[in-house]
């Protein structure tokens, strides 16, 4: 039997996996991407699947700069 890898641990993981969380939240509850607006977002609708997984992957770089930011530089 062949086992799965063991997934990658420690702070670097824990906060892409905070990023994902804040960018899937702030996704559903403003319809980012999709051209709906609410809670003071507003994007361009995307027109194609591609231009909205392209807004998703835009919005969760945005996120994991926000998360990975370093508290001391302010």
């Amino acid at each position: 039997m062949d086992e799965a890898p063991a997934a990658p641990s420690g702070p670097a993981r824990g906060k892409d996996e905070i990023a994902l969380e804040l960018m899937k939240f702030v996704a559903m509850t403003t319809g980012y991407g999709k051209g709906a607006s609410g809670a003071g977002f507003s994007t361009k609708p995307a027109r194609t699947a591609e231009e909205y997984a392209d807004a998703l992957l835009q919005l969760y770089e945005r996120c994991r700069g926000v998360v990975h930011k370093d508290v001391n530089t302010k």
